[in-house]
């Protein structure tokens, strides 16, 4: 059975919603800025660095141009991605300390300047075992929001499923699932899917009727309807690898068809679809989001 986040979905856009991932370099108002001008109408950033415990401080009249940018833009839904230091299943209770204020911090941004969506990798469960890892994460998540309302605040937090390495949760559809379902009464929590790491963790998208049962898998399990955001990520790995290398969409083992088959699906024109490729050259970014759009045309 699907589970069911307290949140419902957003209602259908005609007009799909692109983006890559942005920088907010010199300020948070000019990632609104940079999504614009290559031509997106949503948006995700990190709220400060990922790689580092000691967060920056997000500017309230920076914060306050960010909003009105996003307004004007129409950059909707805005989406947080969370610090990559943040192991929540850690079995290391120092860590998991540090994760679990790193995590609250990351809420408390989210919520500051109205953000949609905070997405989560459910972390590593080295040392334990995967059922608890997965218990542990759920409980060190609803620990990190107590007492902050993010219903209030329109804030839903999305569970991203991983490649799929040894230690990695969340490898499959029903990880994702089993973390959703220990938290969809306590606070607001839906998915994401990142292709990249769907592929490599062994689900077959690249054939077409493989894909359609994929999607009828993730749908049984999770509800098309619960997956709020798509990571649009084609793969440097072949899939079964266990390897989460994003490459430039059309450009690795996944090719163009899978993701002209997402963009156009009939069910998820609610979603939000994000490219996370490489900037390898100048101007990559705004190749991979004119390909997402030609192919969503």
């Amino acid at each position: 059975m699907p589970t069911s986040p307290r949140k419902k979905a957003p209602p259908l856009n005609k007009t799909r919603r692109i983006v890559i991932h942005t920088s907010i370099a010199g300020g948070i108002q000019k990632a609104a800025e940079r999504a614009r001008d290559i031509g997106c109408n949503t948006l995700q950033i990190f709220s400060s660095s990922p790689r580092q415990w000691a967060a920056s401080e997000l500017s309230r009249p920076h914060c306050e141009h960010f909003l009105r940018l996003r307004n004007e833009f129409d950059l909707k839904p805005l989406v947080i991605h969370t610090n990559y230091l943040i192991n929540l299943a850690s079995s290391d209770q120092l860590f998991l300390q540090k994760s679990i204020e790193a995590f609250r911090g990351e809420v408390e941004r989210a919520l500051d300047i109205c953000a949609d969506y905070l997405v989560l990798h459910p972390g590593s469960f080295r040392g334990a075992d995967r059922s608890r890892g997965l218990l542990q994460t759920a409980a060190a998540i609803a620990a990190s929001t107590k007492g902050l309302d993010l219903d209030k605040g329109g804030l839903t937090i999305l569970i991203e499923n991983s490649a799929g390495a040894e230690f990695s949760l969340g490898g499959s559809f029903d990880q994702v699932a089993e973390v959703i379902h220990h938290l969809h009464d306590i606070i607001p929590v839906a998915a994401c899917i990142d292709t990249c790491h769907t592929h490599v963790s062994g689900y077959e998208i690249v054939a077409e009727k493989s894909f359609r049962d994929t999607l009828a898998s993730l749908d049984q399990i999770i509800g098309l309807e619960h997956v709020r955001v798509w990571h649009c990520n084609d793969a440097k790995a072949q899939r079964g690898s266990k390897l989460d290398r994003h490459q430039h969409i059309g450009h690795g083992s996944i090719g163009l068809e899978p993701f002209r088959r997402l963009l156009t699906h009939p069910r998820l024109a609610h979603a939000a679809f994000i490219a996370e490729t490489p900037l390898d050259e100048p101007g990559d970014d705004r190749k991979n989001v004119a390909t997402l759009k030609s192919l969503a045309a």
